[in-house]
């Protein structure tokens, strides 16, 4: 008898054995499948707003460009200005870089940015005619507030 429920007791110990390894593999499965999912809906969600910023992108250029059309000068200066701000932002990105020349005109660029928010002002209010000058009247100027 005691032989019997050993070898019982042995089996049952088996079968545990066997139904833990079984669950451990169902968790690491669905471990798996989560983890896919999750990776799935990041990438949905990172396309998701690339496009978007790329629609911001193509309406901001379209802003400037109809303004740049209508003679905006202002508009101008933004396009130029905001071209030379991209470009020392990826100088100042880069790893190697422990410092960065600035030009002696740079002034210019605060006057060039200052257009961005005239064109912004008449393009959401309607009046994007550019027929209004700054109120900052020289080149490379900051408007007063």
């Amino acid at each position: 008898m005691k032989a019997e429920r050993e070898k019982r007791a042995q089996i049952l110990e088996a079968e545990g054995h066997r139904a833990a390894e079984i669950l451990r593999a169902e968790g690491e499965k669905q471990a798996v499948v989560l983890d896919a999912e999750g990776r799935r809906e990041a990438a949905f969600r990172d396309a998701e707003a690339r496009e978007r910023q790329a629609g911001a992108e193509a309406k901001a250029t379209q802003l400037v460009s109809d303004a740049i059309a209508d003679g905006n000068v202002q508009a101008i200066n933004y396009f130029i200005a905001n071209n030379y701000v991209k470009a020392l932002e990826s100088l100042a990105k880069a790893p190697n870089q422990k410092v960065i020349m600035m030009p002696l005109e740079a002034s210019s660029v605060i006057g060039s940015v200052a257009g961005l928010a005239q064109i912004t002002s008449e393009a959401f209010s309607g009046g994007a005619n550019g027929s209004t000058p700054p109120r900052g009247s020289g080149r490379g100027s900051v408007p007063q507030v």
